[in-house]
């Protein structure tokens, strides 16, 4: 009898010791994926983003690419796949390509380290490790974490971040202060470790290839120009004054005026029908701006600096600038000029 109840309590002993061997703890989980995020050599990853931001909910998928330290690739495609942009950062800087344009931008700057970004991985794991108020939830199969975040968008206030077992991203939902998702992101296809071609973050091998997949894009001068509005308008009691076509050596455009009762606060929105650039002998449109930064609309990627934010969003040359208001403010515009009209 002593022995049966000796081997009952030695195989109760064994189970309970094997179910703690089982459970991580918040720290053990953490700890883990800081080593996941150190030893990696880079990734590929396939995603699918949803804006909640407009008047519809918007789609785009994603392949992203990444070799250490500091090679970056990020293809973005809106619903029909016809509409295409790529930032791309390797030795010579970073770059923003606008294949159906023929055109890209090229900057000075250290993107992606200024700011999180929602579909880089070793940026959700940095804002998991540098948020000691994190929350965390173990699951099956997986590793929830509810953190702060660092994105230049302020509206993106807190957000859930799912990894697997193996500390792949699955699910990114960030929402504003009143926990109403804004931006989902779902990851596919993540391999860690990933190998790359020679030529994958060379500038003009993406853009030729990302050109083959897009249609031939119609000519701005046969486009109907169809003007889009800002939703969001700064702080105050901001209105648009005045709207008016005007003709320039870069053909017709549009100038919306915005400004508040005392007209202390002013911004101008200038519409274009983007042209693309022949890609006859070779030819493409390169810019390189000095003193701007890739600043991320959403929709698409644009260029900052002080005073005014541009951007091409499907077949559409937008700027925007003010001296009254400040980049936040400025960007918070931009990101809202989906509102649509006709002229």
């Amino acid at each position: 009898m002593k022995k049966t109840l000796s081997t009952i309590l030695m195989a109760f002993v064994f189970i309970f010791v094997l179910a703690g061997c089982g459970a991580k703890s918040q720290e053990d989980v953490v700890t883990s994926l800081g080593k996941k995020m150190d030893n990696m050599t880079g990734y590929k990853a396939d995603a699918v983003m949803t804006l909640n931001t407009g008047e519809k909910p918007l789609k785009y998928s994603l392949e992203i690419w990444h070799k250490k330290p500091n090679f970056y690739r990020v293809h973005l495609k809106n619903e029909k796949k016809d509409q295409s942009q790529m930032i791309l950062r390797n030795k010579e800087g970073v770059f923003v390509l606008t294949p159906a344009l023929n055109k890209s931008f090229r900057f000075q700057s250290d993107w992606p380290e200024n700011n999180s970004q929602v579909y880089l991985f070793e940026s959700l794991a940095a804002d998991v490790i540098n948020d000691t108020d994190r929350a965390f939830k173990a699951k099956e199969n997986a590793y929830v974490f509810h953190t702060k975040t660092n994105y230049q968008n302020k509206n993106l206030y807190q957000q859930e971040i799912t990894f697997d077992k193996d500390f792949a991203p699955k699910l990114v939902r960030v929402m504003d202060k009143d926990a109403k998702e804004l931006v989902s992101l779902k990851f596919s296809n993540v391999k860690f470790n990933a190998k790359f071609d020679k030529g994958a973050f060379d500038m003009e091998t993406n853009m030729t290839g990302a050109q083959m997949e897009l249609p031939t894009m119609t000519p701005a001068a046969s486009k109907t120009m169809n003007v889009l509005y800002p939703k969001y308008t700064g702080p105050g009691h901001i209105e648009l004054q005045d709207e008016k076509q005007v003709t320039t050596e870069l053909g017709k455009q549009v100038v919306l005026k915005f400004s508040d009762k005392n007209k202390k606060t002013t911004f101008t929105l200038i519409e274009r029908n983007a042209d693309a650039v022949s890609t006859s002998a070779g030819k493409r449109a390169r810019l390189t701006l000095n003193g701007s930064e890739p600043v991320d609309l959403g929709f698409t990627v644009g260029a900052m600096n002080n005073h005014s934010v541009t951007w091409t969003y499907k077949g559409t040359d937008f700027f925007l600038a003010s001296n009254s208001l400040k980049q936040e403010e400025l960007t918070a515009i931009a990101r809202s000029v989906m509102a649509k009209g006709s002229k």
